[in-house]
């Protein structure tokens, strides 16, 4: 009897290239990875994976198990999903992410909806930046992943999940009150070719986003400080350290001392949530879509 466990291992490891990978995906030790490999290996009588220098790679047989491994797991997914639905209650555990500003800006309202129309539904949320919330929903961590993409930046979503619109977040730049440009109707990004900008983490999608539009515009970005919250980087912004791109959702309250002017090319981030499409038919899954909706109404 192949263990379930044990094939999910083998399907990380498959998914991410090397055990170290796998370990950070399934949030357990590479130890713990090594031994569930070991212990599938020596159920099935055959060796799944071969030295690669300082790795490993699947061999003939891992391959061909791994394959075997997805399918089956999707097939768990789906029963359990068609189970659910069958019984047509909102009940058991789900488990969902949000980047930060849509963590504080939807998740109170929704979840919240969530406990009081279902009791029986046990939700267990966590902030997450876009790529990992995507990457946790693909790996099966997850159930949920509200994410987001730009305008002109789209967010790359993997086959076998669907997506459903949230909303459409515009976005202003935030400047100290005695800007230059803090006055003004609205603004122009080049405009801004001089001043130092507080931005998200290195190689997040929303910094990897910044730097693509400004570039395009003809700037070279000056980067003064790194924040991964917008409250964060209003703070900054409301000392005199910069200026920040700053989204609708989550922003409020607005610090004193912060000035925010729409720009003359609006900018949007469409957001939006993701799951897999195996499993579609949970009605917890239709329950906690239908909750977000609701709560992201109130952002127009």
């Amino acid at each position: 009897m192949l263990n379930l466990e044990r094939l999910r291992t083998l399907d990380a490891l498959a998914r991410h290239g090397s055990v170290s990978a796998a370990a950070d995906a399934l949030h357990v030790t590479t130890s713990a990875v090594s031994q569930q490999l070991g212990k599938l290996e020596r159920e099935i009588g055959q060796q799944l994976l071969a030295k690669n220098g300082r790795g490993v790679r699947l061999t003939d047989a891992g391959r061909l198990l791994s394959e075997h491994a997805a399918r089956i797991l999707s097939q768990v997914e789906l029963a359990q999903s068609d189970l659910e639905a069958h019984r047509g209650q909102v009940v058991g555990e789900l488990r969902l992410s949000a980047f930060p500003t849509a963590a504080r800006g939807l998740f109170p309202a929704a979840l919240g909806a969530l406990r009081a129309e279902h009791p029986g539904l046990r939700v267990r949320s966590s902030e997450l930046e876009p790529e990992r919330g995507i990457a946790g929903v693909v790996r099966g961590d997850l159930d949920l992943a509200v994410v987001l993409d730009w305008y002109n930046k789209p967010m790359p979503v993997p086959d076998g999940l669907v997506k459903a619109p949230l909303l459409d977040d515009p976005a202003d730049v935030a400047m100290p009150v005695g800007h230059r440009l803090a006055g003004r109707d609205e603004v122009d990004l080049t405009e801004f070719a001089e001043d130092e900008w507080i931005t998200w983490g290195e190689g997040e999608f929303c910094h990897e986003w910044l730097m693509f539009t400004l570039r395009s515009k003809g700037v070279e970005p000056i980067v003064g400080h790194r924040a991964g919250e917008t409250h964060t980087q209003l703070g900054l912004v409301a000392s005199g350290l910069g200026v920040c791109i700053a989204p609708l959702l989550g922003r409020h309250p607005v610090p004193e001392g912060v000035a925010l002017v729409p720009l003359r090319q609006r900018v949007r981030r469409h957001v939006y949530v993701v799951w897999r499409a195996d499993a579609d038919r949970r009605p917890s899954i239709r329950a906690a879509v239908d909750a977000l909706r609701t709560a992201a109404r109130t952002f127009g």
